[in-house]
């Protein structure tokens, strides 16, 4: 069994939880690292390749009101969070270059099984989907399932979106099932036996580190809260 860590930390807002992870990945406290995000308010992540005006658009359409909204470091579309359970992964992945697709079948497929095992039919959509362009129209991650997602009764209840950093891989997930939040210890049990059991893990649960913590506080600010970061296309 291979030692790792699950990282609880303080409720955080979209710039906070993004600059957790990229803090994480920085420091690296352990090889494998999952955080169950704990969130302050309700917000939208985006990501790393669409247009900040083409996002700004979809949301006024959907008439969402919130301004918490910040790019993701992982790519994929808009989520809203407001009542998902989120969360990261952090795990080796050497080499310079990775296969999104049997990344995200390995984690998912692990993820299925699991709630398999409890008598939940979640499906792991593997057939072939066509191609979406994020910025044309502005996708949301959860309107339009695509390969390797998870879906219960046809309707995509997890997605994902990844980000390499050096040789470790980001995995940043939502689960948006009804109950996510409501029954948050039941789903999070779920993911910690089936990452724990693909992985051949052992878990500690600790606290952010300091420094860590400091950092993140840095990144939140400095970039995740920055136009610049935001408004990069």
């Amino acid at each position: 069994m291979t030692k790792a860590l699950i990282i609880e930390t303080p409720p955080l807002d979209v710039y906070g939880q993004m600059a957790a992870d990229e803090a994480l990945c920085e420091a690296l406290p352990a090889p494998y690292l999952l955080r169950f995000y704990n969130w302050k308010g309700p917000g939208v992540t985006f990501g790393y390749s669409q247009r900040r005006k083409a996002v700004a658009e979809a949301m006024a359409a959907a008439g969402c009101p919130l301004k918490a909204v910040t790019r993701r470091p992982t790519g994929g579309g808009i989520v809203f969070h407001g009542t998902d359970l989120t969360f990261s992964f952090i795990f080796p992945s050497p080499g310079a270059y990775f296969e999104p697709g049997k990344t995200y079948d390995r984690l998912h497929r692990a993820i299925t099984a699991e709630y398999t095992s409890q008598g939940v039919a979640f499906d792991l959509l593997s057939g072939k989907t066509g191609d979406y362009a994020v910025n044309d129209p502005v996708m949301n991650c959860f309107a339009r399932p695509v390969s390797m997602d998870i879906l219960y009764n046809g309707k995509k209840v997890l997605g994902g979106a990844l980000r390499k950093f050096g040789a470790h891989m980001l995995y940043q997930a939502s689960f948006q099932a009804p109950d996510a939040r409501a029954e948050a210890p039941r789903h999070r049990n779920a993911v910690i036996k089936a990452l724990g059991g693909e992985f051949g893990l052992e878990w500690e649960v600790t606290g952010l580190p300091e420094e860590t913590g400091y950092r993140a506080a840095a990144l939140a600010d400095a970039k995740y809260r920055d136009p610049a970061w935001n408004g990069r296309i």
